[in-house]
C-alpha cells in the first residue's frame, strides 16, 4: 500500500474496518450454534466432523451422514483444510462456533477488501482498487456467507490471491523485485490453499500456470517448478492418507463423482433442480442399490463412470440440460421459494451490481476514449478467462448461486471500473451543462 496517498490509506483502512464490523455482525447474529440455514447446510456437516477429529476419530461419522457415509466409516468427501481449522479453534478455545465465526470474520473482513483493491489496483488503477474494495466489503453475499462455517470465505481469499499473484508474476511493475523461489512459494502455497478448501479449483491450476508461463515470456519457468512443487507437497499426504484408508487411489477429495451423477441423472430431463423437490425423492435415493455398499472412495468412482454414462447416451440431452442451469447459476431475482433473507441477499449483491459487471467487462474489452483506459490488459484477460471457465464448470455440472461467489469476487472488479466511469462520465457532462443553462437564463 505504498503507492497510496494519506486520504486513499485513510479511506482503505475504513472500508476495510467497515468490512470487518459487518462481517462480525453477521458471526453474532447466527450465534454460537450451528443450524442448516439457507444455503449453508454444509456448516452442519464441518462442525460435526471436526468435533470427531477433535475426539480422535478421525474424519468420520458417529452415525449415517449425507451424502451416503455409514457411520464409522472414513469419508473424503469434505475439506480437509477447513475441518483443520475448526479443529484448531476448538482445540484451543473449547467447541464454540462462535469464536470460530469471530476468527474467520475478522481474517476474511479484513483480506477480502484488501486483496480486491490490490488487484482491481493492478488491474484497473489505484481508484477501481478503492471502489471494488468498498463493493466488496458491503457485498451482503459475502457477509452473509463470512460467518458460515464453510469453505467459501476462505476459497474466495485463495481465489483473489491467486489472480493478485499472477497478474504480478505475470507482467511485474518496474522496480518490483521479488525473489523467483518466494514469487514461486507464495503462489503455490495460494494455490494449494484455493484446492484444498475446493478440489475443483485444481482443474484450473494447468491453465493459471501455463498462462504466467506464457504472457512473461517464458521467463518464471522455475517460479512456476516453486509453485507446482509447493503445491504438490501440499496435496501428497492426503492422497497417501486416502489411500491407507480407502485401499485406492484418492487424490484429494471424494465428491466429483457424486455430484456429476447428481447433476446429470435423468431424473431430471431436461430441466434441472438446484434443489430436488419432495416429489423427485431424495438424492440418497438416486444412488443405485447395488452400488450402496459400497465405500464412499469406490462409490465416488462408480458414480463418476454413470453420470459420464448419461452424458455419452444422450449428449443432446445433456447439452440442453446444462443450459437450464444458466439461469441457476446467474440468479438475481427474488423466488418463491426462497426465504426474505435469500432474496434480499441476493437482489441487493449480484442483482445491484450484475448490470454494472457487464458494462465494466464490455468497456474493458471494447474501451472507448481515454476514460475507459484499464492499467492491464493482460489482467482483464486472465480475470475475465477464470469468470468464464469456473462458470462453465459449474454450468456443464452442478449449479447453485453460492458456487459463482468467486465469479462474483473477481467481476466485483469490473463494476468498480464501471461505477467510476460512469460517474465521471456523468460529471462531465454535469460541468457541460452548467455553463449552458447559466447563458441561458443570463442572456445579457
Amino acid at each position: 500500500m505504498s503507492g497510496l496517498n494519506i486520504s486513499h490509506r485513510k479511506l482503505l483502512f475504513a472500508i476495510i474496518f467497515g468490512s470487518v464490523l459487518l462481517r462480525l455482525s453477521a458471526a453474532f447474529y447466527l450465534g454460537n450454534t450451528v443450524e442448516p440455514l439457507p444455503g449453508t447446510a454444509d456448516q452442519v456437516t464441518y462442525h460435526a466432523l471436526a468435533i470427531r477429529v477433535l475426539e480422535g476419530h478421525g474424519f468420520s461419522f458417529d452415525r449415517n451422514w449425507w451424502p451416503l457415509t455409514k457411520a464409522g466409516s472414513p469419508t473424503a468427501h469434505w475439506s480437509f483444510l477447513y475441518t483443520f481449522y475448526l479443529v484448531a479453534v476448538y482445540s484451543l478455545l473449547g467447541v464454540q462456533p462462535l469464536a470460530a465465526r469471530i476468527i474467520q470474520s475478522l481474517v476474511v473482513g479484513a483480506l477480502q477488501p484488501l486483496l480486491a483493491y490490490l488487484l482491481g489496483r493492478e488491474v484497473f488503477g489505484k481508484k477501481i482498487g478503492l471502489v471494488s474494495a468498498g463493493i466488496t466489503g458491503g457485498y451482503i453475499y459475502f457477509i452473509y456467507y463470512s460467518a458460515t462455517l464453510m469453505t467459501e470465505p476462505f476459497y474466495i481469499v485463495a481465489v483473489l490471491y491467486v489472480f493478485y499473484l499472477v497478474v504480478r508474476i505475470a507482467a511485474p511493475e518496474p522496480g518490483w523485485k521479488t525473489s523467483v523461489w518466494k514469487q514461486g512459494v507464495a503462489l503455490g502455497l495460494a494455490l494449494a490453499a484455493a484446492v484444498l478448501l475446493r478440489q475443483l479449483f485444481l482443474l484450473l491450476v494447468p491453465g493459471i500456470l501455463l498462462w504466467v508461463w506464457w504472457r512473461s515470456g517464458c521467463a518464471r519457468g522455475k517460479t512456476l517448478l516453486f509453485a507446482g512443487a509447493i503445491l504438490a507437497i501440499m496435496i501428497v499426504p492426503f492422497t497417501v492418507y486416502n489411500y491407507l484408508r480407502f485401499q485406492q487411489f484418492v487424490l484429494l477429495n471424494t465428491n466429483a463423482g457424486f455430484a456429476f451423477f447428481w447433476a446429470n441423472h435423468p431424473i431430471y430431463g431436461t430441466r434441472f433442480v438446484p434443489i430436488l423437490t419432495p416429489e423427485m425423492g431424495t438424492y440418497a435415493g438416486l444412488i443405485p442399490a447395488d452400488l450402496r455398499n459400497l465405500s464412499e472412495a469406490a462409490l465416488d468412482r462408480d458414480l463418476l463412470k454413470l453420470g459420464i454414462g448419461f452424458v455419452v447416451s444422450d449428449p443432446w440431452r445433456y447439452l440442453v440440460l446444462s443450459v437450464s442451469r444458466i439461469p441457476v447459476f446467474f440468479e438475481f431475482w427474488p423466488t418463491k421459494a426462497s426465504g426474505l433473507v435469500s432474496n434480499v441477499s441476493r437482489v441487493m449483491s449480484f442483482g445491484l451490481f450484475a448490470p454494472f459487471m457487464v458494462i465494466g467487462t464490455v468497456r474493458s474489452l471494447w474501451p472507448k476514449g481515454n476514460i475507459w483506459r484499464v492499467h492491464s490488459r493482460d489482467g482483464v484477460a486472465v480475470l475475465l478467462l477464470f469468470s468464464i471457465g469456473y462458470s462453465a464448470i459449474h454450468i456443464f455440472s452442478w449449479s447453485l448461486v453460492r458456487y459463482r461467489l468467486p465469479v462474483d469476487a473477481i467481476m466485483v472488479l469490473f463494476a468498480g471500473f464501471a461505477l467510476v466511469h460512469l460517474l465521471e462520465l456523468l460529471a462531465r457532462i454535469l460541468r457541460r451543462s452548467t455553463p449552458e443553462r447559466a447563458r441561458v437564463a443570463n442572456p445579457n
